[in-house]
């Protein structure tokens, strides 16, 4: 649930500074940088169950108390914490999520990845809490997972029980794992918005880590995907009008102007839009009980948006299930080894650019339930992830960025190939084993996807 930060509160005065919002993101490539959010979900060591509050505040205190972050602090509580280059932050579930600088590399991703396990699990494991790279919670329920204390959610949540039918799931259950790329301009935003939510049933299928929820197996290889599709279709999901020739920043403005508004900030609080659905592009020309719309409440609305690929200004692929530590920065790389290489992405693209609306709609449900068998054409997806990869690596070597070791960013991608070459994914192996008592399922779960080292480069 990502919030604005450094936007200033200047009145929107036309559709021209919408565009500019997004125009303000163009960069040369030269100074083209990534940014990973890795969400964790904070569980009792010894049952795997979802953390108290009181217990993960007590984690941020701890942290806090070392100097290197400054606390944010909703309701008397400590809900985040800000770093220089990064920050720690809560989902609504108590999903601890780290937001990474943004990097030039994966290599100085990787850096500062590591350095933020060994920071959390110093504080964590005295406490009796521990970490999983998991896409949804194992075994607690929907009501046994406290709310984390914030405002925004208590308008939030009671809008999600009338926009869809598993919306809270999705706020207090789930978990993933975001990627943030940058665009040199409009053409090249929009060619990686379509390659991007192009790949999204491939990056279901292949990050697939989500088959057990309360306990029980789901019938499907990625639920995460499933929760999310049963949110609230208004803004989740493809943007299937960017796939159509012309799409702009402008389809992208209509696309957001036309999602009903959950809330404005003024006054250090809230303001509930829900009870009465409002349209950003009614706010804009009405106004709201006599408050115009500024480019914050701009950039706060766009925070709120869900598809599968985001703009905001930076370009934000959702698709991934939360992963263990070993994997967590594998889809960083084949994604940046695609997008940052202009050969790279126009291959990918000619893979997938025969698609229309319902065979894309048909696939992301077949790779929630099939992961890399479920069929793409007359192929599977493990033969085009597999393909997918080839191009990716051939980009990265061309960009040639090399860690102190002299490796290059392809050093990433060995546990995703593996998954590939094998067709099964993380879910499949974990439901083979998924048996014994709950001991045994709990020790499973540490061994499967627990946050108890640092990997080498090798193996992340």
């Amino acid at each position: 649930m990502s919030e604005v930060k450094n936007v200033k509160r200047t009145y929107i005065h036309n559709r021209q500074d919408l565009l500019d919002y997004f125009f303000q993101g163009c960069k040369p490539p030269e100074y083209w940088r990534i940014g990973v959010e890795v969400e964790k979900l904070v569980v009792d060591i010894g049952t795997a169950k979802a953390a108290p509050f009181e217990a993960i505040e007590k984690l941020l205190l701890k942290l806090e108390s070392s100097g290197h972050w400054k606390g944010v602090r909703e309701n008397g509580h400590l809900i985040a914490l800000q770093g220089g280059l990064s920050s720690i932050t809560l989902e609504p579930g108590g999903q601890l999520e780290l937001s990474g600088q943004l990097c030039p590399d994966v290599h100085c991703c990787f850096n500062n990845f590591c350095h933020h396990i060994e920071t959390i699990l110093k504080d964590a494991v005295p406490l009796g809490l521990t970490f999983l790279g998991l896409g949804v919670q194992p075994f607690s329920t929907l009501e046994e997972i406290n709310w984390l204390p914030k405002n925004r959610y208590n308008i939030m949540a009671p809008y999600m029980l009338r926009a869809g039918t598993t919306g809270q799931r999705m706020m207090k259950q789930t978990a993933g794992i975001q990627l943030n790329f940058d665009y040199e301009d409009e053409a090249d935003c929009m060619a990686k918005m379509r390659i991007c939510q192009a790949l999204a049933p491939l990056l279901y299928a292949w990050s697939a880590n989500s088959p057990i929820m309360e306990g029980k197996p789901t019938g499907f290889l990625n639920t995460r995907r499933e929760i999310w599709s049963k949110t609230d279709p208004q803004r989740t999901g493809l943007i299937h009008e960017l796939f159509k020739p012309g799409a702009g920043f402008d389809t992208y403005i209509d696309y957001a102007l036309d999602i009903p508004m959950y809330f404005i900030f003024r006054d250090n609080s809230y303001l509930d839009l829900t009870k009465k659905p409002l349209r950003f592009r009614h706010f804009l020309e009405e106004g709201f009980e006599g408050h115009q719309a500024t480019l914050h409440d701009w950039a706060l609305h766009l925070s709120t948006l869900f598809p599968e690929t985001r703009l905001r200004p930076q370009i934000e692929i959702r698709s991934l299930d939360s992963l263990p530590p070993r994997i967590s920065l594998s889809f960083a790389a084949l994604c940046k080894g695609i997008l940052y290489d202009r050969e790279a992405r126009e291959l990918s693209w000619g893979l997938l650019r025969h698609q229309n609306r319902e065979s894309r709609e048909e696939l992301l449900e077949k790779a929630s339930r099939m992961g890399l068998k479920a069929p793409f054409g007359n192929r599977t997806l493990r033969e085009l992830a597999l393909e997918v990869l080839e191009l990716a690596r051939m980009g990265l070597k061309r960009q040639g960025t090399l860690n102190e070791d002299g490796e290059d960013e392809t050093v990433f991608l060995g546990k995703i190939e593996e998954i590939a070459r094998s067709g099964e994914t993380l879910a499949e192996r974990l439901l083979k084993e998924w048996q014994g008592t709950t001991g045994d399922k709990v020790a499973l779960l540490h061994r499967h996807c627990g946050f108890d080292y640092c990997p080498d480069s090798g193996d992340a």
